[in-house]
């Protein structure tokens, strides 16, 4: 690493709700405004192609949106992933899914597996700046302190904090999880990059009213409220570095930018080191199966 910055783009945006041509059109369109801006790493909210399927938490039966979602759904191989990717590289270097679906979210997703907790890439950024390590998790994904430690020790530089759009924050008696409010998501994002010493990139989406319609979730307990966006930068000391968009209006879209001086990485965990000289291994310790687990396996008598 240089002491040139790294500039990041996050994005704030609302898809194309459960289009997936729409969605691929939106996030090549966000990239080059993101180019346009000077970013080298540009970041995009959980399951952004084509949509957090919201309905799940008012409804999880529901067979006509779970078949629209999966028939805009695409695979890694597909045009559309082509499409999205960038043009500097063409390279796809990390394909992931998570770990645990959460709560009602098994009605759609299925678990992820030992190759999935391979969440940490080295990229290159050429001359100036060189190749940093960047990595993700997905909402909850931050609540759980065992994949947390494992993400911490294969030693991210930059970490994406993927997420659906967050709730308002709705104060003691309000509905649903604080953990899902955009102060309660944004509170694990900066508690991930105390502990991991890395910058976090906290990625929210918008659900403004084409969305509530979309999804029939105007009496829901979430989901029923215009906006949804809170993206930030976070610091690897855990402050946040970045105004909100729109003077905090979470129904506005948009990019924040922030410019990463990487060399505070480096004098953070001087302090703070959770897999280095602040462990004790000899103590405490994780056990990580990476071994794919398939549906299928086929053996052959000896």
């Amino acid at each position: 690493m240089t002491r040139t910055n790294l500039r990041v783009a996050i994005t704030q945006a609302e898809p194309e709700w459960f289009d997936l041509a729409g969605t691929v059109k939106k996030t090549i369109d966000l990239i080059n405004e993101a180019a346009k801006g000077g970013a080298r790493l540009v970041a995009f909210p959980e399951v952004w192609i084509t949509g957090y399927p919201g309905w799940i938490w008012h409804r999880p039966v529901d067979p006509v949106l779970s078949t629209k979602y999966q028939v805009n759904s695409f695979s890694p191989d597909s045009e559309e992933m082509l499409k999205s990717r960038s043009p500097r590289s063409g390279e796809l270097v990390m394909l992931r899914r998570k770990i645990k679906p959460t709560h009602v979210e098994r009605a759609i997703f299925g678990d992820g597996s030992g190759r999935d907790l391979d969440n940490v890439v080295e990229l290159d950024f050429g001359t100036e700046i060189g190749k940093v390590k960047v990595g993700t998790l997905a909402c909850w994904e931050h609540t759980q302190p065992l994949l947390k430690y494992h993400t911490y020790s294969q030693g991210q530089v930059v970490h994406i904090s993927m997420w659906p759009p967050v709730e308002p924050d709705v104060g003691p008696d309000g509905p649903g999880p604080y953990s899902i409010s955009a102060e309660g998501a944004l509170n694990l994002s900066q508690a991930y990059a105390i502990e991991g010493g890395a910058y976090v990139l906290h990625c929210t989406a918008v659900c403004n009213e084409k969305g509530i319609e979309t999804m029939k979730t105007s009496d829901a307990m979430l989901f029923s409220q215009p906006g949804g966006g809170h993206s930030a930068a976070v610091g690897p000391d855990g402050r946040r570095l970045t105004l909100p968009l729109g003077g905090g209006d979470p129904t506005v879209e948009g990019i924040v930018y922030a410019d990463l001086d990487l060399e505070r990485v480096v004098t953070n965990r001087g302090f703070l080191d959770v897999v280095g000289h602040y462990s004790r291994p000899d103590l405490l310790w994780l056990g990580v199966d990476k071994q794919q687990k398939e549906a299928i396996v086929h053996r052959l008598r000896e």
